[in-house]
């Protein structure tokens, strides 16, 4: 298994939109691909903002690119979003999953 992970910073007020937005447009594409497996968002406040990270979870980098494109490396983020962000990732990066523990 494989884990995306992309970061942004929005500001406090928008967090909560963005996360409305993974939940009800984001994941429910995601849903639709072929080795989507799941998908995970954290946030932890910081003096300047919020800082998200978006971690999905998938069975390959060939369902990745059904999602992501020919450019697996490449951040899918949707025009309407990008001013709720301060800052965001133009790169994710791919971990292989080595160990999992899900109590």
């Amino acid at each position: 298994m494989i884990a995306r992970f992309w970061t942004a910073k929005t500001s406090p007020a928008q967090a909560s939109v963005y996360a409305d937005h993974l939940k009800n447009q984001v994941l429910v594409t995601l849903r639709k691909v072929d080795g989507y497996v799941g998908a995970r968002l954290l946030e932890r406040e910081a003096s300047d903002g919020v800082e998200i990270v978006v971690i999905t979870f998938w069975r390959s980098l060939d369902s990745i690119r059904k999602f992501a494109g020919a450019d697996p490396e490449k951040a899918v983020v949707s025009d309407e979003i990008v001013p709720l962000l301060l800052q965001y990732d133009r790169q994710v990066r791919h971990y292989e999953v080595v160990v999992e523990d899900d109590v």
